[in-house]
């Protein structure tokens, strides 16, 4: 990211790197990719949770903590190096459902949910099934009242981590408004779909709700969770971006080694006009996303009015950026950069799959249509 980090930062930046690059190489995300149902282990996770990775947005007296006083400018830089090595795990949507609890969650709540969240025993993902945050999720789920509670009806679009989540954050439409709800993946009614993804490390699943009951000890705050929801979309979509930024470094710096270490005709690939230029707008590219991911991060970590504004230029930015970028590597490696034995498509469907989650570069942009008054 492009702001100034502290001390305590760059060790969290730099512990995050040493733990991922020893116990999830590339070597080991492919053996990941080959695992149709895990995705991740569970004790690796607890692994990942144990530096901070699930912490970082649940209040000190909750049981989480900061390390600069910034839960999610720390986090973002987890995330940027999860997407530096395509790593698994799932970072963005236990860390919304953690940060939600600590949010608006009663003491019961918080109690219940927040310490297996913190140490990495219990996954959770949030099945996000209204459009009210501006965009289609791909699903839908109705919350209808029944007494004090609820009875959820409906499907959602794919979730991430669903299929391995303990429990979920589900968002519904009343005839009221928007409520959500936690609801144990092994309740009565829930039925979880695998999804085939794009991205061959993280798993997506549909959720399906068939009368789901839940009472009013799993519902989420109190009134319209409108606002709430535009806190957690932008949370993700910071995640999203910070993650995006980390893949297209790293994929950038490998093929910048390779044009160098390249010959063709006597003389360094890297060394032709025509390519330079073209590297130089990747790097210009490149670090423009690095800047428009920081400022989302910042406003949204200061809740900044501009914050929906700055996080959907960084995601309609980065979305459209991000894959042109890949793909011009793609080409900079000429016949390998096609080949399944190169890392590139890991970085590229990576990359491809969180430009189209939590909104599209489109949806993004109509986003800040509405937000201009436009």
């Amino acid at each position: 990211m492009d702001f100034q980090i502290t001390d305590d930062q760059q060790l969290l930046q730099e512990t995050t790197r040493k733990f991922l690059e020893s116990t999830a190489p590339l070597e080991a995300v492919r053996q990941i990719a080959d695992d149709e149902a895990a995705g991740f282990a569970r004790p690796w996770w607890r692994r990942g949770a144990e530096l901070g990775w699930t912490s970082l947005l649940v209040p000190e007296a909750d049981g989480g903590g900061s390390v600069s006083d910034h839960g999610l400018l720390d986090l973002v830089l987890v995330a940027e190096e999860m997407g530096r090595l395509v790593s698994p795990g799932p970072l963005a949507p236990t860390n919304v459902v953690a940060e939600a609890l600590g949010r608006r969650g009663t003491a019961e709540q918080r109690s219940r949910y927040l310490p297996g969240l913190i140490d990495g025993t219990t996954v959770a993902a949030w099945c996000l099934g209204t459009d009210t945050a501006g965009f289609d999720p791909g699903g839908e789920v109705v919350a209808r009242r029944s007494g004090d509670g609820f009875v959820l009806e409906g499907v959602t679009g794919p979730v991430e981590a669903a299929g391995q989540a303990d429990i979920l954050l589900v968002t519904a439409r009343t005839g009221e408004g928007v409520v959500q709800c936690v609801v144990p993946t092994d309740a009565a009614g829930v039925g979880i779909e695998g999804a085939h993804s794009l991205d061959l490390v993280r798993r997506f699943a549909q959720a399906r709700f068939d009368r789901v009951e839940v009472g009013p000890d799993a519902v989420l705050g109190q009134g319209d969770a409108a606002g709430e929801v535009e806190h957690q979309l932008q949370t993700a979509v910071v995640l999203q971006c910070a993650e995006m930024a980390g893949a297209i470094d790293r994929a950038f710096e490998f093929t910048l080694e390779y044009a160098s270490d390249r010959y063709s005709f006597g003389r360094p690939l890297s060394s032709y006009q025509a390519l330079k230029h073209r590297f130089a707008d990747m790097k210009l590219w490149l670090e423009a996303s690095h800047a428009s991911a920081g400022a989302a991060a910042r406003s949204v970590d200061a809740g900044s009015a501009s914050a929906p504004e700055l996080v959907s230029v960084a995601k309609a930015y980065i979305g459209e950026r991000g894959p042109a970028i890949l793909q011009d590597c793609v080409q900079l490696h000429g016949g390998i950069g096609v080949t399944w034995d190169h890392d590139l498509h890991l970085y590229l469907r990576r990359v491809v799959v969180d430009r189209s989650q939590m909104g599209t570069p489109r949806e993004h942009r109509e986003r800040i249509a509405v937000t201009m008054g436009m």
